[in-house]
């Protein structure tokens, strides 16, 4: 049984839903109260991709607020994906994700200098006031390098495993082949338990 290990990036503005999303995604529960993020936090979770591979995926929930952006070239080193999320419901944080893009463009690159692969995420689509319309997002996903973007809604559970299985998938299909080790850096120690969470202070 081969086993990849990949260490995937959760950016956005804070609010936004990053921290839930990870929680959701990894545990399956959805916890409504707000909690900041400081610096990062990150987890942990295996996915049995094929009746031959294993993939265990490090995911890093990179705080929002601009006070950490300083800190983010060592927050991205061996990320090989990227889930780039805003609410839909704020324009701001759409807006946003043009410097989220820039900064791991110039920051996030694989070993032969491309950018990491980078999902855009538009979270709280369960809500009735949209921001942003579709056809917007579409065409700035399209402008700024995203291989594609999807609606999900961590409060209904919806497409946060999509969101993740198309990243995992675009990962392997244009970066990381099978046969093919992880970019150096992307390897982290292995885990006991199927997942994990921890935090660092910058």
């Amino acid at each position: 049984m081969t086993e990849h290990l990949l260490k995937i990036l959760i950016v956005g503005d804070g609010n936004v839903g990053k921290s839930s999303f990870v929680n959701r995604y990894v545990s399956g529960q959805f916890n409504r109260t707000y909690k900041m993020t400081v610096g990062v936090d990150f987890a942990v979770k295996l996915l049995n991709w094929s009746d031959e591979e294993k993939v265990r995926l490090q995911l890093w929930d990179i705080a929002g607020q601009e006070r950490f952006i300083s800190m983010t070239r060592i927050y991205y080193k061996g990320a090989v994906g990227c889930i780039v999320m805003f609410d839909i419901s704020s324009s701001s944080s759409f807006l946003s994700c043009r410097l989220w893009k820039q900064d791991l463009d110039h920051k996030a690159m694989l070993p032969n200098g491309d950018p990491i692969p980078c999902i855009l995420v538009a979270n709280k689509c369960d809500l009735a006031e949209r921001a942003v319309s579709a056809d917007t997002i579409d065409r700035f996903s399209r402008d700024n390098g995203f291989f594609t973007w999807m609606e999900a809604s961590v409060k209904e559970n919806k497409n946060i495993g999509e969101a993740m299985r198309r990243l995992v998938q675009e990962i392997f299909s244009v970066h990381l082949k099978p046969s093919q080790p992880p970019p150096e850096g992307s390897v982290f120690p292995q885990q006991d338990s199927e997942f994990n969470t921890g935090r660092s202070c910058c």
